[in-house]
């Protein structure tokens, strides 16, 4: 059934014709990963749908649904705290739970009160007939797993990172009927993005979203819709198959436009013979030929082409000599040393906020480090694409045209045949059309703005290339033209980046860095590294019991206090009621299960609402059941 249809719907900025009459409808299980080139329009339609940009023409129908929309850089309340923004849409739960608190305070220091005992009891009634307690544990989980511990910090003093988990964890949690979702993956780690992914496969409405992340489209989506040059392209499968069907399509095209043209020719030459058009039958076929002119060919979309020139690279590149780093008294980076070579291709993972833009901005001589030193070599120039450039280019003038930006590097560009081209040329081969091209920078989407400055930075003929975070608002067909370029690159490549495909594809390296500051190198690709890692935990399993000591009478107990987190008196009550729910929901699993055995097999519709139920109790339990965990560790 579908829960939203959007009917001839156009759109155009004056320089761009972002959507004409562009129809589709979103089905309550569709899972679409929507793509295209940045500037196509792809965020522009996620607004339009969620009704914060207007329509030029067309309508949006939705079914009676909950929409919410994740954008690419949220608005929150800087004053409140991480809980209370993401409890925004909670008012009477997170106020049932803050009371709770406070009632379970006072009762510690006045445990004869009745009449807070009396006021505790009733609350507590009320947190179990609206889910207090459910909505709590959800969120804690939700929010640990997007990597979120300090559930107090107040969100004007967070980062924009953390912003956008934030804002993350508040659409999960607010459990809609349709999530849109604008880049969702940006700046979450490795470990949070596998964890979403698993998430969203569950989920069990309907989702829309936007993402540079190829094994994450591949693994969430059912369907693509694509916008290219304003018309709307629907595939039913994953972006795997999306990638199949596409070329299928394209070489279909291109033939057809070649018979088309062999068809035209010969007609054009029997035209040119002057025949009369006597009878109908020639009459037919003059208006056929002139017909067969005025056919316009949608050609294939033009890709991004990556071929300006390197410069030589000497035998000493970059050495990092013994550097540490440290912020607010948290090492970030200790005793690092390493040898960068011509043929290095490496990749910097870790979490975020480790320290992995910190080292590439030590590198790079923007900061300098507490101790240690970095040598670069007479030969080299750094080319350095980092995840803050959309800010570079606004902070240097966002009415600067698009044209007079690159020239800045240089009226005309060697590319690797040898020969010149002119700085307008080679923003067509980066999908700046001529239009667009003597447009102010400020009228670019976040996506082109990366694109250009990635351009400058290429066109600079750097040997040396250092890639903070590449994919953050990148279109996928520019990551593959990118990876394609750097496989043919002759120098060194350093990238920081939590996008998987993108490391599968460009680095032979890891270095992961890790608590405390140290570095962990391995050998291969991301997915190799995931392999080692898990034959490491592996390992430490069967290692784990060996080294465990036999506990005797006498054996003085340890001290860890220190090493636990200390419960709550609300959180004690959360942890005795979880073992009764956790109880109840498998004893109603258990009934819906025998119920769903005696159901005739051809009564579909029964069937399928009592496996909806089943699947929904099951998730319950998981959460129940993690959550007790959780709080089964707190001392």
């Amino acid at each position: 059934m579908s829960i939203i249809t959007l009917q001839s719907i156009s759109k155009d900025f004056g320089i761009k014709e972002i959507l004409k009459d562009a129809s589709f409808s979103l089905d309550a299980t569709d899972k679409v990963g929507l793509i295209g080139t940045n500037g196509s329009g792809k965020s522009t339609l996620l607004k339009m749908i969620a009704g914060l940009e207007p329509l030029d023409s067309g309508q949006i129908l939705v079914n009676n649904s909950k929409i919410i929309y994740l954008p690419q850089q949220p608005n929150l309340d800087e004053n409140c705290t991480v809980l209370e923004q993401v409890f925004a849409d909670s008012g009477e739960q997170m106020a049932l739970v803050r009371e709770y608190e406070e009632l379970s305070d006072k009762l510690a220091h006045n445990p004869e009160d009745n009449q807070l005992m009396s006021r505790l009891s009733a609350i507590m009634q009320k947190m179990e007939e609206t889910g207090a307690w459910e909505l709590e544990t959800n969120a804690k989980i939700i929010l640990t797993k997007l990597g979120i511990s300090d559930f107090d910090a107040i969100i004007g003093t967070l980062s924009g990172g953390y912003r956008k988990r934030i804002a993350l964890a508040t659409a999960l949690l607010s459990e809609p009927d349709v999530l849109l979702m604008d880049e969702p993956t940006n700046h979450l780690d490795a470990l949070s993005v596998e964890w979403l992914q698993s998430y969203l496969n569950r989920y069990r409405g309907a989702l829309l979203l936007i993402t540079h992340d190829r094994y994450f489209l591949d693994r969430v989506t059912n369907r693509i819709i694509e916008i290219d040059r304003g018309d709307i392209y629907t595939y039913a499968g994953n972006y795997s198959y999306y990638l199949e069907k596409k070329a299928l399509a394209e070489e279909s095209a291109v033939s057809s436009q070649r018979k088309h043209q062999g068809v035209l020719r010969r007609e054009l030459e029997w035209l040119k013979k002057g025949p009369k058009a006597r009878s109908t039958k020639q009459r037919a076929r003059i208006d056929r030929v002139h017909a067969m002119q005025e056919t316009e060919f949608k050609q294939v979309q033009g890709k991004v082409d990556i071929s300006t020139v390197g410069r030589r690279i000497g035998k000493k590149v970059i050495e990092v000599n013994n550097i540490s780093k440290a912020y607010n008294g948290r090492t970030l980076i200790k005793d690092f040393t390493y040898e960068f070579s011509p043929e290095d291709r490496i990749g910097i993972i870790g979490a975020n906020g480790a320290g992995k833009s910190t080292l590439m901005d030590i590198i790079t001589k923007r900061i300098e480090p507490d101790s240690g030193n970095v040598e670069i070599g007479s030969t080299i120039h750094i080319g350095y694409f980092d995840q803050h450039s959309e800010e570079l280019l606004t902070a240097l003038d966002e009415n600067q045209r698009v044209i007079d930006y690159i020239k800045e590097e240089g009226e005309f560009v060697k590319i690797s045949d040898g020969t010149q081209i002119t700085a307008s040329q080679m923003l067509e081969r980066f999908l700046f059309p001529g239009n667009q091209q003597y447009s102010p920078i400020h009228k670019l989407s976040g996506g082109e703005k990366r694109r250009l400055f990635l351009l400058r930075v290429l066109m600079s003929a750097p040997n040396v290339l250092i890639l903070d975070e590449p994919t953050n608002d990148l279109d996928v067909q520019t990551l593959a033209v990118l990876e394609e370029y750097l496989e043919d690159f002759s120098g060194c490549v350093i990238v920081v980046s939590h996008d998987r495909y993108f490391l599968d594809r460009t680095i032979d390296k890891v270095f992961a860095l890790e608590d405390g500051g140290n570095f962990r190198e391995y050998p291969g690709n991301y997915s190799i590294y995931l392999d080692y890692k898990k034959a490491e935990e592996a390992a430490l399993q069967q290692i784990a019991p060996a080294k465990e000591k036999p506990k005797t009478v006498d054996a003085e107990p340890k001290n860890t206090e220190n090493k636990k987190r200390r419960i709550s008196s609300w959180q004690k009550r959360e942890f005795e009621q979880l073992e009764g729910k956790i109880a109840k929901l498998e004893d109603e699993k258990a009934e819906v299960e025998k119920a769903l055995t005696n159901v005739p097999s051809v009564n579909y519709t029964q069937v399928q609402k009592l496996y909806d139920q089943v699947e929904t109790l099951k998730q319950a339990i998981d959460v129940a059941t993690e959550r007790w965990m959780e709080l089964a560790e707190m001392d």
